[in-house]
């Protein structure tokens, strides 16, 4: 039996060559542990001059549910919950990591994968019976969304300043932040993440690296023993060097954009190929995600030669599925994905 083609994620591979060239040969010196070494401190350096922001600071960490429950669990008081849209991956794919802490979720509806600022509004006003309620407190999305969508400047802007009218705090899952900051039509920059969100984080797994995450704490209340927090839940690695070798090596040469680059212009050309065939999507997505909605024959059909998520079952007779593209993505392997789109 012949190996599929995958499709499936953009984490299928190890790691960009140069990242395990550069943990090589370092592999014996002598460093600091806990991140205190010198590669973790120059990668710091490097993202702290892109966000242009003093009070912003650096974390690295493991992997992107790792960020999301160590933010969300040090930003949130006991009694405090988070607001988001039903796409978000906090709501179904991490095994109720959020909630597990102790915080409810608050679901809205999403358009093309993002949140509504009205859907916002309501949810932080509506729990006024002090004090036998849960208190609303941040608004947590993503960019890319889960439907690879992207957030513009002044979708982000209005976000912040509605979370800052409602004393609510603003949170980007940014597990394909590099694929968003690399999109067609992207208007957000590194200081526009820095000056328009409490805290973020910067996505390396699934752009190149083995693993790893950056959050970035904006707001510097939130600052307070975020150390602490981190090595009480058990993710502060003692060979942190190996997180700071890989943001090193992603931020020194541009090698952060260049991957993103790459996967967009993958999926750019599967999603042409499906509109070549009048196909429709189930979101606008100018990243390396695609969401064509096929009939259930033609989807039988691409799924002997090729792997990918069966997303969302959309009538009796046709499915949306996601095709996903890497950093390693073969253009070779996408001319046999288009070949067979076009045999559809």
């Amino acid at each position: 039996q012949t190996m599929k083609i995958s499709f499936k994620n953009d984490y299928s591979e190890g790691a960009h060559p140069s990242i395990l060239n550069r943990m090589l040969e370092s592999n014996l010196e002598q460093q600091q542990g806990y991140g205190c070494d010198t590669y973790t401190n120059k990668a710091k350096a490097l993202i702290a001059e892109k966000l242009n922001n003093p009070q912003s600071k650096i974390y690295f960490v493991s992997g992107g549910t790792q960020a999301n429950l160590l933010a969300l669990g040090a930003m949130l008081r006991p009694y405090e919950s988070v607001i988001t849209c039903e796409t978000s991956h906090i709501c179904d794919s991490e095994t109720g990591a959020i909630e597990a802490t102790g915080h409810k979720i608050h679901i809205t509806p999403a358009i093309d994968g993002k949140i509504q600022l009205d859907d916002i509004r309501e949810v932080a006003t509506c729990y006024t019976n002090f004090p036998h309620q849960v208190v609303p407190r941040l608004v947590y999305i993503s960019n890319a969304t889960e439907l690879g969508s992207i957030y513009t400047l002044q979708e982000l802007k209005d976000l912040y300043h509605l979370c800052q009218e409602l004393n609510l705090l603003l949170y980007i899952d940014g597990a394909r932040l590099a694929h968003a900051l690399n999109a067609s039509g992207n208007d957000i920059t590194w200081e526009d993440l820095a000056r328009y969100t409490d805290a973020f984080y910067i996505g390396a797994t699934k752009n190149g690296a083995i693993m790893g995450e950056a959050i970035v704490l904006n707001n510097p209340e939130l600052q307070l023993g975020f150390e602490y927090h981190i090595k009480q839940k058990g993710a502060l690695l003692a060979k942190g060097r190996f997180l700071g070798i890989q943001f090193l090596e992603l931020f020194q040469n541009n090698l952060f954009n260049e991957l993103a680059l790459h996967a967009n212009a993958q999926a750019k050309r599967i999603q042409d190929a499906f509109i070549e065939k009048g196909v429709h999507f189930l979101s606008h997505t100018p990243t390396n995600q695609v969401f064509p909605i096929l009939t259930n024959e033609q989807v039988a059909l691409l799924q002997r030669q090729f792997d990918f998520y069966i997303w969302k079952k959309v009538d009796e007779t046709h499915t949306a599925i996601r095709l996903i593209t890497s950093w390693a993505t073969k253009p070779e392997n996408v001319d046999i994905l288009i070949n067979a789109i076009k045999k559809l």
